[in-house]
């Protein structure tokens, strides 16, 4: 963490490489964040400085990626964030994010259980199979 001079009035600044130390992300996947329109850092030359709003901004583009959203998704998400302080319209939007991302993680729960019986089904024929083909074997 960097403060931009030593007044009373200094804004704090991050460097590429502690957001990547302090979020556990390469610089790589930070830049990727910047091509994808999440983050926006000022410049100073070749070098990136990043606001506390970019740090906000990366922490809930990685909070939303740990919930599944896609980036598209996140990225309406964190800009209606900083958009005027009526949170309605955000939480509205955000719940309604939520309910498409839980039933879509319903139905794969769903596949899965599925898959996982049929999986069950053949160990246990397989089983079935190797029990009889060792007691034929046995009884020659």
């Amino acid at each position: 963490m960097s403060a931009v001079a030593a007044s009373p009035n200094a804004v704090l600044t991050y460097s590429i490489s502690e957001l990547a130390q302090e979020f556990d992300l390469t610089t790589r996947a930070i830049r990727f964040y910047e091509d994808s329109g999440l983050l926006a850092p000022q410049r100073a030359g070749r070098n990136r400085i990043y606001t506390p709003r970019d740090r906000t901004r990366l922490k809930l583009t990685l909070r939303g990626k740990r919930l599944g959203l896609t980036l598209a998704e996140v990225k309406e998400l964190v800009d209606m964030y900083e958009s005027p302080r009526d949170t309605q319209p955000q939480l509205k939007k955000f719940l309604v994010v939520l309910a498409a991302h839980r039933a879509q993680l319903e139905q794969q729960m769903a596949d899965l259980s599925v898959t996982l019986d049929e999986v069950r089904t053949h160990e246990k024929e397989v089983r079935r199979l190797l029990a009889a083909s060792t007691g034929t074997r046995a009884r020659r």
